[in-house]
């Protein structure tokens, strides 16, 4: 029969790793949180190399602070991207008024998800 899945608290796994550092053994912490010693070695290690960003919930990615600039930055260049297309297909709009042809409702695609209609 399958164990179920337990859940801690950040709280509960930030303190049961400082006690494993400040206890001498770490299966004695481990018998008095009731938890398994592979758990706590896993959060062990996750701590050391994420240190405050570690157990972050679920379904959300451990990220450095590096990465999470970078994460930051890539949405800030995808959204400037898509500002610089909309004005690149917005400069051939005035050119059918100066050519004289009938006011006209042109619709522009910019993106997958993004479309503009602009008169002229």
């Amino acid at each position: 029969m399958r164990r179920k899945a337990k859940h801690y608290t950040l709280e509960f796994k930030q303190k049961a790793v400082e006690l494993s550092y400040a206890k001498v053994s770490v299966a004695q912490v481990c018998e008095n949180l009731d938890i398994l010693p592979a758990v706590l070695y896993r959060w062990r290690k996750e701590q050391k190399n994420y240190g405050k960003n570690s157990f972050p919930g679920r379904g959300n990615p451990k990220m450095t602070d590096e990465q999470k600039e970078i994460a930051r930055l890539k949405k800030q260049l995808k959204e400037a991207e898509l500002e610089r297309d909309i004005l690149k297909k917005a400069i051939g709009i005035p050119a059918c008024r100066l050519a004289g042809f009938p006011r006209a409702t042109r619709k522009i695609q910019v993106h997958k998800t993004a479309s503009y209609e602009i008169s002229c």
